[in-house]
């Protein structure tokens, strides 16, 4: 009888691959399989961040889920996604997934977890998360003392957003995309485009910081994020 093999989330950050935790990079360099996603037609950022630790000797499975689907119609790909690390498992290797920033903070690995950890034996590494990234590259503290901080994804409705917003000390708008035009409305609104920070792709090397107002909305990636910091100096 095969032994099943055992699942690891681990992740990686946001990018800089030098974010990598020590336990996360023992785990990806020991285990026979290492399963990584992208978008449909497009390189894995997965894969381009931990390139440079890869023995060479691994199986490598690269799993595709497409983004902004309705859960429903999401439930199907996903499932059949991930059907050949199952298959890896279930033929006794063990199979590290590696998630940029950290599996359970909006990370891809979830949908992973929420499949298979019931049936084989797994355990998750935490990552580096933009959240955490984001400010650092900006230079500028989050929170202080026992202030709030609200994490938001902007494609939440607009009136969600505001309410979130009005009770807050600190927010972090992710997600952005093709939401950046209502969020900078928003923030412009609220009197809060003064405080808001925008940046992209964090610790990448594409990595840019633009001012709120000259951000072009056509070119906001889904790796973006505006910062609002708390108004706190203590």
């Amino acid at each position: 009888m095969t032994t099943k093999g055992r699942l690891y989330g681990i992740g990686i950050g946001p990018g800089d691959p030098e974010l990598l935790t020590l336990k996360a990079l023992r785990l990806l360099q020991a285990a026979p399989v290492v399963a990584y996603q992208s978008a449909t037609d497009k390189e894995s950022i997965a894969r381009k961040i931990i390139a440079p630790y890869l023995p060479g000797n691994q199986i490598e499975v690269l799993y595709h889920l497409p983004r902004a689907l309705e859960p429903e119609q999401a439930k199907s790909i996903y499932d059949k996604e991930i059907e050949p690390i199952a298959a890896h498992l279930a033929a006794g290797r063990d199979v590290v997934v590696v998630c940029e920033g950290d599996p359970f903070f909006y990370g891809s690995f979830m949908y992973v977890f929420t499949r298979l950890s019931e049936e084989y034996e797994t355990e998750v590494v935490p990552g580096v998360s933009s959240l955490m990234a984001c400010p650092v590259a900006l230079g500028v503290p989050f929170t202080y003392y026992n202030d709030i901080l609200t994490v938001l994804p902007a494609p939440l409705p607009a009136e969600e957003l505001i309410t979130q917003l009005l009770t807050t000390d600190a927010a972090a708008i992710m997600k952005l995309g093709r939401h950046f035009t209502k969020v900078r409305d928003i923030l412009h609104q609220l009197g809060l485009a003064s405080r808001a920070l925008y940046i992209e792709r964090a610790t990448m090397a594409q990595q840019r910081i633009v001012p709120l107002d000259e951000v072009d909305p056509a070119e906001v990636p889904y790796f973006a994020m505006i910062v609002i910091p708390s108004k706190s100096r203590l």
